[in-house]
């Protein structure tokens, strides 16, 4: 296969799973096995930018917002470690964070499930605002929806 037919077939296979995982919700590959299709194609066009595309899936600005909800800043960044699968990765990700803050930095960690993260913030006790990580500066406000599970 020439590279410029590996870069169409990568382009086509992304926008394949992005469409089963965004509009059908129904994934058929793993997050790891999609970011590596995904980098191989990064890597590609770069080596090859001959066969640039302003259509392909590498320059697509994306985020989970919708428009069916009001959108909302975060008071603070919800900030992601990306595609990060090694320690190295991870290291790297915590040295970036700590360049933002002269203060101590904590982690929660627990493991990764699809789906949404939400972002509460409560006063006085009670649950004021919800918001996804839309693009992780701003988040749609699903506090109703939220206010339904019981341990919330």
């Amino acid at each position: 296969m020439s590279p410029e037919q590996k870069i169409e077939y990568l382009r086509k296979e992304i926008h394949l799973h992005n469409h089963k995982y965004y509009v059908l919700n129904n994934p058929s590959i793993s997050d790891f096995e999609f970011d590596s299709l995904y980098n191989e194609l990064l890597i590609l066009e770069e080596q090859f930018p001959e066969y640039d595309d302003i259509n392909s899936p590498t320059k697509r600005v994306g985020s989970d917002i919708l428009s069916n909800f009001n959108t909302f800043p975060h008071s603070k960044p919800m900030l992601s470690l990306g595609n990060t699968y090694s320690d190295e990765e991870l290291n790297e990700f915590d040295k970036r964070i700590n360049k933002l803050s002269d203060d101590k930095i904590n982690y929660v960690c627990e493991l990764k499930y699809d789906g949404v993260s939400i972002s509460l913030e409560y006063k006085n006790g009670f649950l004021v605002q919800a918001l996804t990580r839309g693009d992780g500066v701003k988040g749609d406000d699903v506090t109703n929806n939220v206010k339904t599970i019981k341990s919330i």
